[in-house]
């Protein structure tokens, strides 16, 4: 590699979750499993174990059916203390290697490891060793992807799941890319990838013989960044700091809310939760807006938000479900209260909730 080729690893936690479920009690090893809610709540599914996904079972599936596709399905509520603790092991880790860390999750992150000096400048090796630490000290596999830039890393540390390691060297670079799914590419989602399939387009090959004028036309602003993904270059530098945006909680019902006022006899105990939230976490000079967000039965959402004044009201949410509600005016499955944050303004000082 030259000096100018930068070395990203990208790290991620195999079925994290789960893992340190199993980790704690090797009786899960192969029975299927997943962390979740009650299916009678509508909730839906943080992450598998391999067992449970052989039988077609997913993150971010509802517990309902994820039921249905596996009826022994052990579904835990899971224990955010201990994935915490397993993160800042797995973070302590990282910095022996490098300061630049860009976290995307409790389980995965970017690692720019371009200017170390360790293992003679070898970025797959620097990947394997933290890999081996990680097995040693968490208890748990990782899998790794090294490449030139942080798309290829990330697509290439889903490679070879679980407990895989995946390079892509300069020289390899154009033909690995070209096998990638368009899938793979961050915000290709349903919709996209059927827009894409009308165009006879699957991977980032493909992808790469679509005249720009004509994704401009099919995908707008997105247009430019497939483009670039589908020649594998990325420039996005390794983030160290990711300011957290906005802070919230929000909770689906097991029965939706039929009216208003069934929506308003809800709200106290959400905004408890929120405040239980921010508590000890230094937010308060960082409020910049309410926010409040309702999902209808036919699963369509509004977000409707509000600057805040000088004085925190939870009144304010009251007026903001009224005017959200107003918009739709159908049975309400979800409700969301939070608010947006900027970065720190240590002279700006907010007076406490009312």
């Amino acid at each position: 590699m030259s000096h100018l080729t930068r070395k990203i690893i990208h790290i991620d936690a195999d079925c994290f979750y789960a893992a340190i479920e199993m980790r704690d009690d090797p009786s899960l090893q192969d029975r299927p499993m997943a962390i979740g809610g009650s299916a009678e709540r509508r909730s839906v599914l943080s992450t598998a174990n391999y067992p449970a996904r052989a039988f077609g079972v997913r993150s971010a599936m509802p517990v309902a059916i994820a039921k249905r596709l596996c009826p022994d399905l052990l579904i835990l509520p899971g224990r955010m203390q201990a994935y915490r603790l397993a993160s800042q092991q797995m973070h302590e880790i990282f910095r022996r290697y490098t300061h630049l860390i860009e976290p995307l999750s409790l389980d995965e992150a970017y690692l720019d490891v371009t200017d170390s000096e360790l293992f003679q400048g070898s970025a797959t090796l620097i990947a394997q060793e933290i890999r081996r630490e990680i097995y040693d000290t968490v208890g748990i596999t990782v899998s790794a992807g090294v490449a030139t830039n942080k798309f290829i890393a990330k697509v290439a540390s889903d490679w070879d799941k679980p407990d895989g390691l995946t390079l892509v060297s300069p020289d390899d670079q154009d033909e690995f890319v070209a096998k990638i799914p368009v899938k793979c590419i961050s915000g290709i989602g349903k919709v996209a990838q059927d827009k894409l399939a009308a165009l006879d387009v699957f991977t980032c090959a493909d992808l790469q013989k679509v005249d720009f004028a004509l994704l401009q036309k099919r995908f707008g602003s997105m247009a430019f960044r497939l483009s670039q993904f589908a020649k594998g270059i990325d420039d996005r530098p390794v983030q160290v700091s990711r300011e957290r945006k906005s802070i919230s909680v929000e909770h689906t019902f097991s029965e939706d809310l039929k009216g208003l006022h069934i929506c308003r006899s809800v709200l106290p105990e959400l905004l408890s939760s929120l405040h239980k939230r921010m508590q000890g976490r230094g937010y308060e000079s960082r409020l910049h807006k309410y926010y409040l967000k309702l999902k209808f039965d036919d699963f369509k959402q509004t977000t409707i938000e509000q600057p805040i004044q000088k004085k925190l009201s939870d009144e304010v949410f009251v007026v903001l479900l009224e005017q959200a509600y107003a918009r739709v005016q159908r049975p309400v499955r979800l409700i969301g209260v939070g608010f947006r944050l900027v970065n720190p303004a240590p002279a700006q000082l907010l007076l406490p909730f009312e």
